[in-house]
């Protein structure tokens, strides 16, 4: 084979398998339910469920929902990546199911929602506070956000304060300072570099790299945070460490009610290995208040 047609032919191949990873990158480690699995698994646990996708100003939110439709509504946001699915085992809990309605989204970029399209907190925020707006049945909700779902649900209250009524936050990444996102994560938001992050990890790099910059930026708007606020926190989270719990007791200066749930011996994954406690404790919370 002639010298020239060899050279060719390699980059032909080496082009097919770019091309091949690419493809492979942005269809693996999704994340996601299928909704033949999803009706199977809320099947099996013989609760009723709705799916929905809404477009919200030109993005496609989906999200799960369960319990009482009159009811007041918990809202459950996971952290990066993620998608509904890390909440279903609240959503089909009887005891929650027969006093609320739940509702357990997609963030945008993950999941069913605009998949791999990273935003940065602010814009999540008025997304999901629209989505919300057009869900709204009388009844307030309360926002329930785990790690970077945490500093969201608190940007969505201060930005529509009189839409919601209670937050929980879950080992919540909200002091700028304890957030360190690795030098390695900028190249990898560049193009065409980002095509080459699979799956959910991508919009997950992206947002994370923002987070520091997007936490400078809410923490002098903190003050203005109201409404009553739980945080339940593992003392020995590695991922969102502890110190960022002092941080919200400094910050939190005008909330209605401020409580601390403070977990020994725990890391940063709460919402499944202490899942009784945060379904009591969102019950306490709410229905005593």
């Amino acid at each position: 084979m002639p010298k020239r047609k060899r050279k060719f032919l390699k980059r032909k191949i080496l082009g097919s398998l770019v091309l091949a990873y690419v493809l492979f990158a942005n269809s693996c480690m999704t994340m996601r339910t299928s909704s033949k699995d999803t009706k199977l698994f809320f099947a099996e646990h013989g609760v009723d469920y709705l799916e929905h996708t809404v477009a919200v100003e030109g993005t496609e939110i989906h999200y799960i929902q369960t319990g009482q439709q009159n009811a007041p509504t918990l809202v459950f946001i996971h952290g990066s990546p993620g998608s509904w699915d890390a909440y279903k085992s609240y959503l089909t809990d009887s005891v929650l199911t027969k006093r609320f309605r739940l509702i357990s989204v997609d963030r945008p970029g993950f999941g069913k929602s605009d998949f791999r399209r990273s935003m940065a907190l602010e814009p999540q925020a008025l997304l999901l506070n629209r989505l919300l707006s057009g869900l709204d049945n009388g009844k307030k909700f309360t926002l329930i956000g785990h790690s970077y779902g945490g500093p969201l649900v608190v940007q969505m209250a201060l930005e529509q304060p009189e839409l919601h009524s209670h937050l929980v936050v879950l080992a919540g990444a909200l002091d700028p300072a304890a957030e360190k996102p690795e030098k390695w994560r900028k190249p990898l938001t560049w193009f065409p570099l980002k095509y080459l992050v699979p799956g959910a990890l991508k919009p997950s790099n992206d947002e994370l790299w923002m987070l520091k910059e997007d936490l400078k930026q809410l923490q002098p708007r903190l003050s203005g945070l109201k409404l009553p606020t739980l945080v339940i926190h593992g003392k020995e989270d590695k991922l969102v460490p502890y110190q960022n719990v002092g941080f919200m007791k400094h910050e939190f200066s005008n909330v209605d009610r401020l409580k601390v749930i403070p977990i020994e011996n725990e890391n940063h994954f709460i919402v499944w290995t202490q899942e009784h406690l945060i379904k009591k404790s969102i019950l306490d919370w709410v229905v005593t208040d």
